[in-house]
């Protein structure tokens, strides 16, 4: 099958999920397109069945601010037609969602019927989704889809709650490649990082407001005063800054290392005893997964999608959101206790087996065979 996806490239979760998705899609003999404004972080690589389309947005002083929706869209048809598409799969509802359908609507007036599958991702919903600029577009957009899924069951909750959506909603979790975890590292090297007497707490997002930087560094602080650690801080965004110069205020900053992004995810985790994730709000919780995968429990805040990946008592703790104080009691109880730590660390990894690709990747297969039904149909 040929199939066209659409998604942002950078390092958050929904374009980190839709070029995993495409390259182990291509890997079972299907025929991939990316089609975005540059080539997405994860894919390293090209071949006969992974293809990359950039979208160029001219710019013309008439705006104030280019319009990507109507690049996007264009570059749409002129993908679909060229290649043959079979299905659409836009991740992320905005612009995505509505770019697709004005390239579906193009496509019919001549002819060509292109079923569009959109996956909704969480901010796109609970955060710019909801805002009264956007909600009309992204209400009808969704219900323009063929074909709706959802990464967690709170996130689809949460959409039928905002929206008034007159689509079936699909819940397709997201999903990890345990295969690629399997890093055959013998020593981690933590000395890199810490003393050997220290343990580490590790952090990685987009730093944005929604992940409440600010409460990763307290409940880091309140840990550091009772057995010595040290705090890796991966990723970069807005609130980065703030966060360095909160890390001086504390008198922490030879504790704390931000090491900014970094495609060595896998090694950082290795190094790493806890990773904390006190978000506002989470769709699913990527990044918890992919420490659980790599042996690493979990502290987090009961936000969003986060208690169906994080099992309570389990694979870490939860806990309300802005409570760093139980969220600092619950690491210090598995990091001063190392057999209790290591029984963590087991049902982590095991924990996250449930979402490996090759239980998930079916799910999705069904929904691109269930759209090229609908293309079937119209197209006869």
């Amino acid at each position: 099958m040929k199939i066209a996806i659409v998604c942002y490239p950078t390092f958050g979760g929904s374009g980190v999920v839709a070029t995993e998705l495409g390259i182990a899609l291509s890997n079972r003999g299907h025929e991939i397109h990316f089609v975005t404004y540059k080539q997405p972080v994860r894919l390293e690589q090209l071949n006969n069945n992974v293809h990359f389309h950039e979208v160029h947005v001219p710019e013309y002083p008439l705006f104030q601010h280019q319009p990507y929706d109507l690049a996007l869209s264009s570059k749409l048809v002129d993908t679909i037609r060229m290649h043959k598409i079979d299905v659409l799969h836009v991740h992320y509802a905005i612009p995505h969602a509505y770019a697709g359908y004005m390239a579906k609507k193009m496509l019919q007036e001549e002819g060509i019927f292109i079923p569009m599958i959109t996956t909704l991702h969480g901010t796109d919903i609970t955060l710019v989704g909801k805002h009264p600029f956007y909600k009309p577009a992204v209400n009808f957009s969704i219900n323009k889809s063929d074909i709706v899924t959802s990464v967690s069951e709170n996130l689809k909750a949460s959409t039928l709650n905002l929206f008034n959506i007159e689509k079936e909603i699909e819940v397709i979790p997201n999903f990890i490649d345990k295969s690629k975890y399997r890093t055959g590292f013998t020593d981690c090297q933590r000395t890199l990082m810490a003393d050997e007497n220290e343990k580490i707490i590790t952090h990685i997002s987009n730093f944005r407001k929604v992940k409440r930087i600010p409460d990763v560094i307290k409940v880091f602080n309140l840990i550091q005063k009772e057995t010595p650690a040290k705090l890796l801080m991966v990723g970069d965004g807005p609130e980065r800054e703030n966060a360095e110069n909160f890390c001086e205020e504390l008198g922490i900053t030879d504790k704390v290392l931000f090491l900014g992004n970094s495609n060595q995810i896998d090694k950082i985790l290795c190094f790493s005893d806890l990773f904390l994730l006190p978000s506002k709000t989470e769709s699913f919780g990527l990044a918890a997964l992919e420490a659980m995968i790599n042996r690493t429990p979990v502290v987090s805040s009961n936000a969003g999608g986060i208690p169906e990946v994080n099992i309570q008592g389990v694979t870490g703790f939860l806990s309300e959101v802005g409570d760093v104080e139980e969220m600092a009691a619950n690491a210090l109880k598995i990091l001063k206790d190392e057999s209790l730590l290591n029984a963590f660390k087991k049902n982590a990894e095991e924990n996250a087996y449930r979402f490996d690709i090759l239980k998930i990747l079916p799910l999705y297969e069904k929904v691109y065979e269930k759209a090229f039904e609908y293309r079937f149909k119209n197209v006869h």
